[in-house]
């Protein structure tokens, strides 16, 4: 499985973004899917993450209410819309795929099979 994400740029605080991951290589609706973001200087982080059928989300604490994480398993496709965008969002955004057998990746769980190359997200005030 590959995955690409896409999306990313560079905003004012306030403003909202989509990220998407497309993947390829088959059996997308296989795996639950994930988005972690790492800072300059900081450790990678849980974001957002969804089941394989998308009827189970996470969210980390810090996003809630403002991210929606989202599927298209038709599009082979995982979304991240965000909103209120704040200074601290500024980091690189990577999704990552888990498969299904290993459940759904709750928050703290780093665990997946796949991972993207990241997107650059980066918010001024």
């Amino acid at each position: 499985v590959q995955l690409q994400a896409s999306g990313g740029g560079s905003v004012q605080a306030g403003d909202s973004l989509r990220l998407s991951c497309a993947t390829s290589g088959g059996g997308f609706s296989n795996y639950g899917m994930g988005w972690f973001r790492q800072a300059p200087g900081k450790e990678r982080e849980f974001v957002a993450s969804i089941s394989w059928s998308g009827s189970t989300t996470y969210y980390t604490d810090s996003v809630k209410g403002r991210y929606t994480i989202s599927r298209d398993n038709a599009k082979n496709t995982v979304y991240l819309q965000m909103s209120s965008l704040k200074p601290e969002d500024t980091a690189v955004y990577y999704c990552a795929a888990r498969h299904r057998k290993y459940g759904v990746g709750r928050p703290g769980v780093t665990q997946y099979d796949y991972w993207g190359q990241g997107t650059q997200v980066t918010v001024s005030s």
